[in-house]
């Protein structure tokens, strides 16, 4: 994929403002919707089976993060997967964790998996956990490079037929046909908490125009990423300045800025 299309693609979910439906963690419900929303397309935060057949009939995608996991969540993202499935749409799967118990890891393959249509876009530990290798993770924050975790990508992309974004100081995006590499963004962000989430959102917001490799929203992501730290004191300004910067975001600005290879 070039610039070109990037552009292209940033475009048409300003115009057509997609719906995006996402399951995703309590801690970033917010940081996910105003992101959505400053993009240029249109969130839900969706978590009910009783509404999930009518809302995949009509949205663009469904993003899954499983941040905050228990019994209750599993039943409903897994039915929310099947919907999808029957309305032919992308799932993006976020395994927040994966890797750092059994249950995130058991349940991230389930998802990925079942979903017949999937972008799945992690840190390079939990891609290196859902892949099956050994990890280095605290929590859900990856101590492993991104680039340590291509050849768990690439297993992942053959497994699971999909295509996959690997986030870090270098962010990886890896399909089938090959791989491309960002970078931007800052060293800053990584101490506002959601980042990687709303970049996970993102990722269905141009999957629902057609964009399924992940390779615009984090393009979107790293260089707003920078504008962003840039005019901010500290995390707490940098959350803010995304959103603006987002909002902002134009063609010149993000050609100018892309660094991809």
């Amino acid at each position: 994929m070039n610039t070109e299309t990037i552009v292209a693609a940033l475009k048409q979910v300003r115009e057509s403002k997609p719906l995006v439906v996402n399951i995703t963690n309590y801690v970033v419900m917010n940081n996910s919707a105003n992101a959505l929303l400053a993009l240029g397309a249109s969130p839900i935060m969706a978590h009910s089976q009783k509404e999930m057949a009518e809302m995949m009939s009509f949205a663009g995608a469904l993003v899954i993060n499983i941040g905050t996991l228990d019994s209750a969540w599993t039943p409903r993202m897994i039915h929310a997967v099947e919907q999808a499935n029957l309305n032919k749409k992308t799932v993006v799967l976020d395994p927040v964790g994966c890797g750092a118990s059994a249950l995130r890891t058991e349940t991230s393959r389930q998802i990925a998996a079942w979903a017949e249509s999937l972008i799945i876009r992690g840190n390079a530990s939990e891609i290196i956990a859902l892949a099956g290798e050994r990890a280095q993770s605290k929590g859900v924050d990856a101590l492993d490079s991104s680039e340590a975790a291509l050849g768990a990508a690439r297993h992942l992309v053959e497994a699971y037929n999909c295509n996959l974004v690997v986030s870090g100081a270098t962010d990886y995006i890896v399909t089938s046909q090959g791989e491309t590499q960002l970078n931007n963004g800052h060293e800053m962000m990584p101490y506002v908490t959601g980042m990687g989430c709303s970049l996970s959102a993102l990722t269905g917001a141009f999957a629902a125009v057609g964009e399924k490799t992940g390779l615009a929203a984090a393009a979107v992501m790293g260089v707003v990423g920078e504008i962003a730290a840039e005019r901010s004191k500290g995390p707490g300004s940098l959350q803010v300045e995304i959103l603006d910067a987002l909002y902002q975001l134009d063609e010149a600005t993000l050609l100018k800025r892309l660094k991809i290879s």
